[in-house]
């Protein structure tokens, strides 16, 4: 399929008004297609030519004016209209189109709960051509009417308030103006919790199976919901501008949310089946302000090309995680922000594949989607809080309500932005931007304390070019508790600044972005060092522990901390850990990282040894029930790094975990897998298990349990399943990928290694963006750490001309794969 261009873009957008669609889904027609009728009226503001975008299984008929235009000319999705004259047109298209199994397009999915059959739509970047014809790019807004046929006791839901018409028709209310890439539709027998806040309608929607778990939370999320919205109002001088707010939890959704206005889709995952964190409800409720600070930032005003997503993503990154802060009771998301997301970012930032936040150009949309990753929405929102910071909350704030007043209801580029936070103060914002937003990596800043005549000074030396306002953290051991580190004061500083900095006696630690406002990564002066040896859970402060595991982190990737000392400072501090997200950070890097990939495979064993103790230790803690959260986190990780079965195999067959909790079905799950890579199940019980819980989750979960057996015919089953049928959801594609590699079974798969390169080059040319991504992340066999993995890769990226999406991805396990053979001290060869 052709990709849209960016000039096309502008000689189109130069070319063409486009005022409303009128759009009629037919979902009755059968269970692999439905019917979709669309009417476009626009001008044509000279003589010309151009072309609409449509991907039909069957077009039935095009009329322009009334006048037939050949089907046939349709080719490669793209339906040319030639020989336009300046003025008003009106065209018509009567189609077919397919179901997509893929979150791509109009997703269709039939519960095994229950039978039940939902659709809905996901048309981000070039998508919205799968379900109806379009002129599709962010900068030709228009009105939208949608009409939808459904089956009986369906009820469907789109961007405007719908009303049931009767014998299955329902009509959304007029869009205002939106994208086309925007438009939304969700259709099923729906279970629906219904409120309203400040005149506005609310609801949240999930499949009907998981009504008893969306009720157990509807209050939780419904003040959420409310709570951002107000906040914005607080924020914001332009008013909510779209007539409802509904929040629609649907399955196999590929992202986590999408920002449709007034439809807010997200995965249904954030339904919660089983027990969950506190950390988990909190990037939930994260994740309904991102998605509602998009109706501002994305929906009333729309990026003008995809050059510029992180007009987007930065801000309602950002504003998700400051907004959850201000107004819920989740006070310290940026703690998790610190673990999670910007490790992402520093990842993301350090690959051949890096690009600016704001890249200079994105030469089509093929490209544009392989820029939503950790840079777009770590990077950037860690820039927008420097800026925020460096600016002042006021300014940032006026400047970004210009910018709404400005472009409501329009498209706006960087350059837009920048003019809009200039007007708002007396700094350079413009060099501000130069330097963040259209460079890439990571400075790395490193203090130097000098001791003269009984008293100290600090400077913080830069490796890079950007500059940063930060906070120095001064802490001195407690007197009355070594292991206690207390903090004696904070300093601001500017990096590059004039001169050193007087701190008085040297500090045990002196941590250099404390607080966590820049975006850099941050070194140890020695003293500093075997302070966090010695007394790393002895800082009083979540986020300032957590900006010193980034930092252990990153000198474990860079080489500069072997693997084993990162092990050992776990193994020493993790057991105190008080935060959920600190705890969770550090055993998933520790397991994922460290023991899978960093460390040879003759001593995995003595790192799974090492966490199987810590997780215990942290269960003895727990055991009076005050930590619930941190409990279930050392369950999860126990299992995920059991050498032998018999603890957790005795902990399925009774059913919970001495001392609690008991088994849910994720815990269930998760043991099973364990207990196939370990050889210690088999179909028999998985097949009961299914019979068990034959939910989604249930499929998924037989899926990386069958996957994960350690027998060659499972092994050929899922391979198949993944790379010779199109059989599989985007969903049970990941789940069988998940299970299908482990570091137990390598030399069983080691056959596989080899195929994998060719095969995913033919599945993701076959099946699309969203399965090549799939393919990439997780069924690439990122536990071979050798130099054959690597060279193969390497050829594969050069010789088999991967889709773009499939090539980015492999660049970026590719480059994974790099660094740990350097971790090793095996450098790979160029």
């Amino acid at each position: 399929m052709s990709v849209l261009t960016r000039d096309e873009a502008q000689l189109r957008a130069q070319f063409l008004d486009v005022h409303r669609y009128t759009v009629d889904l037919d979902l009755t027609t059968g269970e692999e297609t439905f019917d979709s009728r669309t009417v476009i009226r626009f001008t044509a503001r000279s003589d010309g030519d151009t072309f609409v975008e449509l991907k039909p299984v069957e077009l039935r008929s095009v009329t322009l004016d009334g006048r037939p235009l050949d089907p046939e000319s349709a080719t490669d999705g793209r339906l040319p209209l030639k020989n336009l004259t300046a003025g008003e047109h009106e065209l018509h298209v009567d189609a077919v189109m397919r179901y997509s199994r893929t979150g791509e397009g109009m997703h269709r999915f039939t519960d095994p709960s229950d039978g039940e059959t939902y659709v809905y739509t996901q048309l981000f970047m070039d998508d919205v051509q799968r379900v109806f014809a379009a002129f599709d790019q962010p900068d030709l807004k228009a009105v939208f009417d949608v009409s939808v046929k459904a089956p009986e006791g369906w009820t469907v839901l789109s961007n405007g308030i719908t009303e049931h018409r009767g014998d299955g028709r329902w009509q959304a209310a007029t869009t205002p103006l939106i994208s086309t890439y925007l438009v939304a539709v969700a259709a099923g027998p729906w279970h629906s919790v219904r409120t309203e806040h400040r005149g506005l309608p609310f609801a949240i929607h999930c499949r009907r199976s998981l009504a008893p778990h969306l009720d157990t939370d509807a209050d939780e999320i419904l003040d959420i919901t409310r709570a951002c919205f107000d906040r914005y109002h607080e924020k914001f001088e332009e008013p909510y501008p779209f007539d409802s707010y509904d929040q629609a939890f649907v399955p196999e959704f590929n992202a986590g949310a999408m920002e449709n206005p007034g439809l807010v889709t997200f995965r249904d995952e954030f339904v919660y089946r089983s027990a969950v964190t506190d950390t988990e409800r909190q990037t939930r409720a994260m994740v309904i302000a991102h998605e509602m600070a998009h109706m501002w930032f994305g929906d009333l005003v729309t990026l003008k090309w995809w050059d510029d997503i992180w007009l987007n993503e930065s801000f309602a990154e950002y504003m998700g995680y400051q907004t959850t802060a201000e107004a819920t009771r989740f006070t310290d998301p940026w703690t998790e922000f610190a673990v999670t997301r910007k490790a992402w970012g520093y990842d993301a930032d350090q690959r051949p594949t890096t690009h600016p936040v704001a890249p200079d150009a994105v030469d089509d949309t093929a490209s544009a989607l392989l820029n939503f990753d950790g840079i777009s929405y770590a990077k950037g929102a860690s820039a927008l809080r420097q800026l925020a910071t460096w600016l002042g909350e006021k300014d940032f704030l006026a400047g970004i309500n210009t910018h709404f007043a400005r472009h409501k209801f329009a498209n706006a580029t960087l350059a837009d932005f920048i003019d809009s936070l200039a007007s708002a103060t007396d700094r350079d914002v413009h060099a501000w931007a130069d330097s963040w937003l259209r460079t890439t990596g990571v400075d790395t800043l490193t203090p130097a304390v000098t001791a003269a005549e009984g008293t100290c000074t600090l400077t913080a030396d830069r490796t890079g070019s950007r500059p940063h306002r930060l906070t120095a953290g001064l802490y001195d051991h407690a007197v009355t508790d070594e292991g206690r580190l207390e903090l004696r004061r904070r300093l601001d500083l500017d990096v590059p600044h004039t001169g050193p900095h007087p701190i008085g006696k040297r500090p045990a630690l002196l941590l250099l972005n404390d607080g966590d406002l820049t975006y850099a990564k941050i070194r140890f002066d020695t003293d500093s060092f075997e302070a966090i040896r010695s007394s790393l859970s002895g800082l009083p402060e979540p986020l300032t522990r957590a900006v010193v595991w980034n930092a252990l982190r990153d000198a474990v990737r860079d080489g500069e901390l072997p693997p084993t000392a990162y092990l050992e400072i776990a193994r020493t501090h993790l057991p105190h850990e008080t935060d959920l997200a600190v705890t969770q950070g550090v055993l998933a890097f520790a397991s994922t990282h460290i023991a899978d990939r960093y460390l040879h495979a003759a001593d995995r064993p003595a790192a799974l040894a090492t966490l199987t103790s810590l997780c215990r230790d942290l269960l003895r803690r727990t055991e009076d029930g005050d930590h619930p959260g941190l409990r279930l986190i050392a369950v999860r990780h126990l299992i995920g790094v059991a050498a032998h079965p018999d603890t957790i195999a005795a902990w399925l067959a009774d059913g919970t975990v001495p001392g609690g909790p008991e088994l849910d079905p994720e815990l269930r799950w998760r043991i099973l897998a364990r207990l196939a890579v370990l050889g210690a199940t088999d179909e028999a019980a998985i097949a009961a298990e299914l019979e068990r819980d034959p939910s989604a989750s249930g499929q998924e979960g037989a899926a990386r349990c069958r996957a994960a057996l350690p027998d060659p015919d499972a092994k050929r089953t899922a391979w198949e399943a993944m790379f010779t049928g199109d059989d599989l959801s985007n969903y049970l594609f990941t789940a069988t990928a998940q299970g299908f590699w482990q570091p137990e079974q390598a030399e069983l798969v080691q056959e596989y290694v080899p195929r994998f390169y060719q095969d995913a080059v033919t599945v993701a040319a076959r099946r699309g963006p969203a399965i090549a991504v799939a393919a990439g992340n997780w069924a690439f066999p990122a536990h071979a750490v050798d130099a054959r993995t690597l060279r193969l890769g390497q050829e594969c990226l050069r010789d088999a001309d991967p889709t773009p999406a499939l090539r980015r991805t492999l660049a970026d396990r590719l480059d994974d794969l790099t660094r740990a053979l350097r971790v090793r001290g095996e450098a790979p060869q160029a």
